[in-house]
């Protein structure tokens, strides 16, 4: 770990390992998304690996997520749009799933409006203005420097009845680390790292994207030749989505001719069926080249 996750503020910095216990009620999706490059600067290694530190943290015994225990745990109470327009494309989705995987953020959802975003400890706590116009609830307004006011140390409790009618928001994008250990358990440490760059590869993919994260992932399992059902069941542990998810994407490519399947004899039982990518999947080479092939056929 580097530093303490910090946010910048335009009249000085808030250390989040300053309040213990420390709550955040209502930020805007600035606000949440300076809170997840605050942590990604203290952490940078369990936040955003890059190939490298995913394939050291799979080696390690001890593993990503505990070697970052002592990093200050936040509550975030948040309106469902605003983490729905953080969490819209993959790549800033995947960091606030590894703060919420490694237990560094308890996200939660179903608050009512507020005057302004509140942080607040045991014993001290502070209001959190966004500079600008008024924000509009779910509209990204990109991160920015707060505006720190106040000290006051009674305001967790006057908003702990929040915490308790609040629901825990359940993320469909796992973190990195998740990602990359399913399917290095399912189909091999190769077939990990290409599935992580395809899902890098530009533009950052989106639920709405023909070439989202689910789609890239099963289509290098199939550039990599991996069995059907090894496969599967890496997208479904890395949390990418269900069986049926998973089936009505094997359908769409077989449909567009970009996969075929072959039987593979078994000692016993019956045939596995491996995946055979053709046309344009078959000869890309980089996750680029399998990006365009999904976007040129599925569009």
């Amino acid at each position: 770990m580097g530093t303490d996750p910090t946010l910048s503020a335009v009249n000085g910095s808030v250390a989040l390992d300053t309040f213990t216990d420390p709550l955040l009620v209502d930020p805007g999706p600035a606000l949440l998304s300076a809170v997840i490059d605050a942590y990604r600067g203290a952490a940078p290694t369990l936040v955003d690996p890059d190939i490298d530190e995913l394939r050291a943290a799979a080696a390690d015994d001890e593993g990503p997520l505990e070697r970052f225990s002592d990093l200050p745990t936040l509550t975030v109470l948040a309106d469902d749009r605003v983490v729905d327009a953080v969490t819209e494309r993959f790549v800033s989705a995947s960091r606030l799933a590894a703060l919420v995987e490694s237990g560094c953020c308890r996200l939660r959802t179903g608050v009512e409006p507020q005057p302004a975003a509140v942080l607040a400890g045991r014993d001290a706590g502070c209001v959190l203005v966004e500079p600008g116009p008024p924000r509009a609830r779910g509209d990204d307004t990109g991160v920015g420097s707060v505006i720190r006011i106040g000290s006051d140390p009674t305001l967790r409790e006057r908003y702990a009845h929040l915490a308790d009618a609040s629901e825990e928001r359940l993320l469909r994008t796992p973190s990195r680390h998740r990602a990359f250990d399913a399917f290095r358990d399912r189909c091999g440490e190769a077939v990990a790292a290409a599935v992580v760059r395809a899902i890098d590869a530009r533009p950052d993919p989106s639920v709405d994207d023909a070439a989202d994260a689910r789609t890239r992932a099963y289509a290098v399992g199939v550039r990599h030749g991996a069995l059907d059902h090894a496969l599967r069941r890496a997208c479904e542990d890395a949390g990418l989505g269900s069986r049926a998810t998973f089936t009505r994407i094997k359908r769409e490519l077989r449909e567009a001719d970009l996969l075929e399947t072959e039987a593979v004899p078994q000692p016993v039982g019956r045939p596995r069926e491996r995946l055979v990518a053709r046309g344009a999947l078959a000869v890309a080479e980089d996750p680029e080249a399998v990006v365009t092939a999904i976007r040129s056929e599925l569009e």
